[in-house]
């Protein structure tokens, strides 16, 4: 997301060696609504973001992509601003409004320089409440998503991950992408569109996150500007659901010299007591980058992957390890072969002292780098809350990384490593498989 502000308030003094707490503060508004405040005087910039539980997850049943494309046109006309007037009048102001649908939730972003804060908001307000949702609008936009999607069928990455969903997670809103298909949004009207904005923007299901210039008061006042005319939830949020695809190989066919591999297990939810020692032992197996066991065994040493990573893909609705990767066509079979033996080699307690103090070491010191100015604390903030983390979480994160043991980490790879488990979705002409399904 391209940045329209590079005096951002930077907070990286908060850690030094000493690393004093991160003073956040708990807001209520006027009319009895939360947000939380990191309050940084020194540049004339404010960022607020808000989540908004349910994102894609609502969409009904044949009507996948409605909260995305509803999303898209938030901004194109809005109160008295046809598309152009309104980005004419967020210019002038140097001000931006974004929004974008997940899989769990619509986050909207807001920065403003401080002069300029209440015009922004109020055009913020017009783009939650009053936006036009013409069928002109929607057809122009619905023909641009077709068209990114009709690219994304092609894709194998994206075809991979599809077909893993779709596995693992069949019969819940997960197992749709969150975009949709081209065909479901061919599909989509305006009263589709309509429906998504009363289900997906609503005021009780809200999390706001906000840092920069700007008070404990003035953000309340604001807080109740922007959802006070939105409507209380009343489309059930799904229930969660475990990734369950079952042990086996699924082969897409797809041309090409290589194949794309995604494969993977259930995972667990972050509000898991496992859930730090299982994101260290991820960082140590798949997670990190060039020193991870898997990049070292089947990159470095075998010569079949330009990179392989595994992932904790834990949503606010359902979970699951997974990983991906490519190789050649002919190396399809040694590959899948050798992750079942790493994930063999995790299970039997692999992991050693020294990896896992070399992991609490990068972690720990790279978590700072992630509040690096006012929109990144912002989106932190109104994350957090959305994830239900306590409000001192960043100041006791890295206490919570190096309290983490060995035994833990083993305890825990005994939980979610089972080799014989493995679900694999080959995109592509594979050579060398035993098994397919």
């Amino acid at each position: 997301m391209t940045r329209l502000f590079a005096a951002v308030a930077l907070i990286a003094s908060f850690w030094t060696t000493a690393a004093p707490a991160i003073e956040i503060q708990a807001v209520t508004s006027p009319a009895g609504r939360s947000a939380w405040l990191t309050e940084e005087h020194s540049i004339p910039f404010v960022a607020i973001d808000v989540v908004f539980t349910g994102g894609a997850s609502l969409d009904p049943d044949q009507r996948a992509g409605a909260v995305s494309l509803m999303t898209a046109l938030l901004t194109e006309g809005a109160g008295d601003y046809d598309a152009q007037g309104f980005a004419a009048a967020l210019e002038a102001l140097a001000g931006r409004i974004s929004f974008e649908a997940g899989r769990d939730s619509v986050r909207m972003s807001i920065r403003a320089l401080t002069e300029n804060r209440d015009a922004v908001i109020d055009l913020a307000i017009l783009a939650l409440t009053d936006a036009h949702f013409s069928q002109q609008s929607l057809d122009r936009v619905r023909a641009q998503h077709i068209a990114g999607l009709e690219r994304e069928a092609q894709d194998p990455n994206s075809i991979a991950q599809r077909v893993y969903a779709e596995l693992g997670y069949a019969g819940h809103p997960y197992a749709v992408p969150t975009d949709g298909t081209p065909d479901t949004v061919a599909a989509l009207t305006v009263d589709d569109i309509l429906a998504a904005h009363r289900a997906a923007l609503t005021s009780d299901l809200a999390y706001v996150g906000a840092a920069g210039d700007i008070t404990a008061a003035e953000l309340g006042a604001i807080v109740d500007r922007l959802l006070g005319d939105l409507p209380a939830s009343n489309t059930p949020l799904p229930e969660y659901r475990r990734f369950d695809a079952g042990p086996g190989v699924t082969v897409v066919a797809h041309p090409g010299t290589q194949s794309v591999i995604q494969f993977g297990l259930p995972g667990l939810h972050w509000d898991d007591d496992d859930f730090m020692p299982a994101f260290l032992m991820n960082e140590i197996f798949g997670g990190g980058g060039f020193g991870s066991r898997l990049m070292k065994e089947i990159r470095e040493r075998r010569g079949l992957t330009y990179g392989i990573y595994t992932s904790l893909a834990s949503y606010r609705f359902g979970d699951s390890y997974v990983g991906r990767f490519s190789t050649a066509n002919e190396s399809v079979g040694e590959a899948i072969d050798l992750v079942r033996q790493q994930f063999e080699w995790l299970a039997e307690g692999g992991i050693t002292q020294e990896d896992l103090e070399r992991a609490q070491t990068y972690l720990t010191g790279a978590y700072p780098l992630r509040f690096d100015g006012n929109e990144s604390i912002a989106r932190i903030l109104a994350s957090m809350q959305f994830q239900h983390y306590d409000i001192d979480y960043v100041n006791v994160r890295n206490d919570l990384v190096r309290a983490v043991t060995l035994e833990d980490v083993q305890r825990v790879a005994r939980r979610l490593s089972h080799p014989h488990q493995l679900r694999f979705v080959v995109v592509g002409e594979p050579e060398g498989l035993d098994e397919t399904e």
